[in-house]
């Protein structure tokens, strides 16, 4: 594990262990969000009408820093949303990426599935996760054992949630459990933050046969994006090459636009937008 992702979840245990006195699991469970139907992601991934893209909201990274502090979340998810995106990912961890679990209730409008992109190292996550009004769930293998994604993943599958499970190497093939709906491969390097994209081809091509897999970070170009898709991908994560615009929406409405041109029989071309 890096040092930063040691820190990160060294900080969330003791985090998680304040909420859970603040908010019993029981008010949780009573919220409105808590008994909704989740949407799809992976009926969303595969819907010809949809660009392929989750498109993130995110204000700020521990390795970039502000990316943007400015954005609306209504405004900006509503937009992603109107252009195509096939899910949402909102960050709600506070104190590295200056997310909340409010920024996801306010994006809830938007009928697409949303992911809660935090690090999810206990069941009271997943219930806090259901009760905000997540559909999806991230589980981050570099700091998961096997029992652990195996329990948390049956706990979110009980649910009605998907599981996305992020792996950044090999070794990590092996976490891949039942009930885990999607693989993310993450280009990132996690210690030297390189990305490389060639490497992350490599990886899913070991993947499971007939497992749903999307690609997470520096994808900030058409050109590695068609070439992911290529490879077999089926989903792609984008968060901070929109969010670091200054108007996120329209940024993601002139990408959209610029995959239309190239694939114009593809499904990003079939949107009504």
């Amino acid at each position: 594990m890096s040092d930063i992702l040691e820190t990160i979840i060294n900080y969330k245990k003791q985090e998680v262990e304040k909420r859970k006195k603040e908010t019993p699991m029981k008010e949780l469970e009573s919220s409105s969000s808590f008994s909704r139907d989740c949407f799809s992601l992976s009926a969303s991934l595969r819907d010809k009408n949809k660009t392929g893209i989750i498109t993130e909201f995110k204000r700020c990274s521990p390795s970039k820093g502000i990316i943007n502090e400015n954005a609306g979340v209504e405004e900006v998810t509503g937009n992603y949303t109107e252009y195509g995106a096939s899910g949402l990912s909102v960050l709600t961890d506070e104190h590295f990426f200056k997310g909340e679990d409010e920024d996801l209730k306010r994006a809830r409008f938007n009928k697409i599935p949303i992911l809660r992109k935090d690090f999810i190292i206990e069941e009271y996550q997943i219930i806090e996760a259901k009760s905000i009004g997540a559909d999806v769930i991230l589980l981050i293998a570099e700091c998961l054992e096997k029992k652990g994604i195996k329990q948390l993943a049956a706990l979110a599958k009980g649910l009605g949630m998907e599981v996305l499970l992020e792996m950044h190497s090999e070794h990590q093939l092996d976490k891949i459990l039942p009930n885990v709906t999607i693989a993310g491969i993450n280009n990132r390097d996690l210690k030297t933050f390189k990305v490389d994209i060639d490497r992350s081809i490599q990886l899913s091509e070991k993947l499971p046969e007939g497992m749903m897999k999307i690609a997470e970070s520096g994808i900030d170009n058409l050109k590695n994006l068609l070439k992911m898709k290529q490879a077999g991908f089926d989903g792609f994560l984008i968060g901070e090459y929109f969010m670091k615009q200054p108007d996120p929406g329209s940024a993601f409405r002139d990408f959209v636009q610029q995959l239309n041109n190239v694939e114009p029989h593809g499904r990003a071309a079939q949107s009504n937008h």
